[in-house]
């Protein structure tokens, strides 16, 4: 399958670009793919209407990808990759403190969840309807992004920065809190992004059972 003519990798490789966010650069029939699957989902759109959104032709699209179910898997996987990307470089840049790691990695789900809506919608929504062999692709990157928050709550309740007894539920219940955001969150409503962010991190540090001064942090 071809990938699309244009289609670029953006790694946030630079000192807090993790935090940046322009609009999705995304080639036009993915593009057109998502505007599609977020307002009329996946079965209720059709390749006509992507092609139309495109300014493409239907052969022209399938030109580039030749089937919906192409456009939808080449969107969840930049969507995927785009994450993982962020999480890594949030935790580099963290350095080796697990409870530092920690509130990087939620902050990078949580703005991602933020600033993707669409994209983080649409990929927690219609991985139903992907290919068996297209889901277990994305599954696979879905269980990448989780293990790094288990390997970094582990290593917290290790450290004695957290307490639960249950690291691997905790580490689930915050990343499905990050995903929650971007079913509601609005850039212009009445909570600001960073006030956001400041209350889903200390929401995240109790369900870890952060201890302010754990061991890490003397």
């Amino acid at each position: 399958m071809s990938s699309g003519a244009g289609e670029t990798e953006v790694r946030p490789d630079t000192p807090g670009q993790w935090r940046d966010y322009g609009a999705a650069e995304l080639p036009v029939p993915l593009a057109a793919a998502l505007a599609a699957f977020a307002e009329q989902g996946y079965h209720g759109t059709s390749v006509r209407e992507i092609a139309a959104r495109a300014n493409l032709s239907v052969p022209g699209l399938y030109h580039h990808y030749p089937s919906k179910q192409s456009l939808l898997q080449g969107l969840l996987e930049r969507t995927m990759t785009d994450l993982l990307h962020r999480s890594e470089r949030a935790i580099i840049e963290a350095g080796d403190k697990p409870v530092d790691q920690f509130d990087a990695v939620v902050e990078s789900l949580l703005r991602f969840h933020m600033y993707r809506r669409e994209q983080a919608f649409v990929g927690s929504t219609e991985i139903r309807s992907l290919d068996d062999g297209y889901r277990q692709t994305y599954i696979g990157h879905r269980d990448r992004q989780q293990q790094m928050v288990d390997e970094i709550v582990f290593a917290g309740v290790e450290a004695g920065d957290f307490t639960t007894r249950y690291p691997k539920d905790a580490s689930r219940a915050v990343a499905t809190m990050c995903v929650g955001v971007s079913t509601w969150f609005k850039l212009d409503g009445e909570l600001g992004a960073d006030e956001l962010i400041s209350r889903n991190l200390q929401l995240a540090r109790a369900l870890v059972g952060y201890r302010s001064g754990g061991a890490s942090a003397v």
